[in-house]
């Protein structure tokens, strides 16, 4: 099988449901920045992480998977296995994000975005994921489930607290606003 198809050549592209919509269709933007996060975890996990957050992150990528095809999907042909993220999914997350913030000193003040280059591609896909949750919800009431708008959401308070973690198990200074 060919990676190219030649269907998308005219700017269109093709949801799960078979139609046919534009590439900058608000519904293709939201699942175009979903991938964009996912890429940018890859980025972040190719940094040598601990064990610890390898699996956090690996485990939020194939979630970032069933998400975007959720987005794909607008009349819901995958049904709810493949294509849903599940309140056990974002229970995961705030685990994490408790576990992680044990390492921790209270925040003071905002902090700049940087420091180790782990963390700082952990704070750069936490900008990614406010932007696809903006995407997100710019689709409209019952367009996108609750749940999915909870995980990006949780997501990336993840991810900031991922990058403050790294920043500390690194031995740098967070650099305050």
């Amino acid at each position: 099988m060919k990676i190219y198809t030649r269907t998308g050549d005219t700017g269109e592209t093709g949801l799960l449901d078979g139609r046919r919509v534009s590439k900058a269709a608000p519904r293709v933007d939201a699942y175009g920045e979903v991938d964009e996060l996912n890429a940018c975890l890859g980025l972040l996990l190719s940094t040598g992480l601990q064990p610890d957050l390898v699996e956090v992150l690996t485990r939020a990528q194939h979630q970032l998977f069933s998400l975007g095809a959720e987005l794909a999907d607008p009349g819901g042909n995958l049904g709810q296995k493949k294509a849903s993220v599940a309140p056990e999914e974002i229970a995961a997350l705030e685990e994490a994000i408790d576990k992680l913030e044990n390492e921790l000193q209270p925040l003071r003040r905002f902090i700049l975005p940087g420091g180790h280059p782990s963390a700082a591609a952990a704070h750069l896909a936490r900008a990614v994921c406010r932007r696809a949750e903006r995407r997100m919800t710019g689709l409209g009431n019952g367009e996108v489930s609750a749940a999915s708008l909870a995980y990006v959401n949780r997501l990336s308070d993840l991810l900031f607290v991922m990058a403050r973690t790294l920043n500390v198990r690194q031995g740098v200074t967070e650099q305050e606003w």
